[in-house]
């Protein structure tokens, strides 16, 4: 079995795709009910403070719109 050359600086980086462990990692622990409900209290959270930021920002976004009121002063009103 011949040995590839890599050029990586450290020799454990090139053997690091031979390496294979038999050890098995733990089985991931089922998220409990109110870790689900906290996830989806802050889910709800985030999705109703973007909607909140869209409705409230979208009338300072609005250029088609006159003003209510003249930027003219009065002292030029009064020519």
């Amino acid at each position: 079995m011949f040995r590839r050359r890599e050029s990586v600086p450290f020799s454990f980086v090139a053997e690091a795709d031979r390496f294979r462990s038999n050890v098995t990692p733990p089985p991931r622990q089922r998220a409990s009910r109110s870790q689900l409900a906290a996830r989806s209290l802050v889910g709800l959270t985030l999705v109703a403070g973007f909607a909140g930021s869209l409705l409230l920002g979208l009338p300072a976004l609005d250029t088609d719109r006159t003003p209510s009121h003249s930027q003219t002063s009065e002292a030029s009103r009064h020519r």
